[in-house]
């Protein structure tokens, strides 16, 4: 079995390929997987910056991953909109902080 089919992608990261109307993801497994792991290691990177900037500005946790969020939505961004408010999701979750309402999709409050 190669690592590619070892990697567990949570449904919240996969619904965000699945479009509206649609019951599966209009990409393939290995194509998610891949999008997956560079937001799962961008959050991961994150975490030691957003606790600088907490502590740095003395600003809330949600400005911190707002200021973030838009950072990740610059042109020429490796990642998409969609991809940009799962990893700001993840990062709160690694953080331990609240998931900001503005940064779930559907109401899903997991980015897992």
């Amino acid at each position: 079995m190669s690592d590619d089919n070892q990697i567990v992608i949570p449904q919240p990261f996969i619904a965000l390929f699945i479009e509206p109307g649609r019951t599966r993801p209009g990409e393939s497994r290995a194509a998610i997987a891949a999008r997956y792991e560079l937001c799962e290691d961008m959050a991961q990177m994150l975490t030691e910056a957003a606790s600088l900037k907490l502590h740095e500005l003395g600003i809330t946790e949600d400005l911190v991953l707002e200021r973030i969020h838009r950072g990740l939505l610059i042109e020429g961004s490796v990642v998409s909109p969609a991809e940009a408010g799962w990893v700001v999701c993840r990062l709160a979750e690694l953080q331990g902080w609240p998931v900001p309402d503005w940064a779930v999709p559907d109401g899903n409050s997991r980015a897992g």
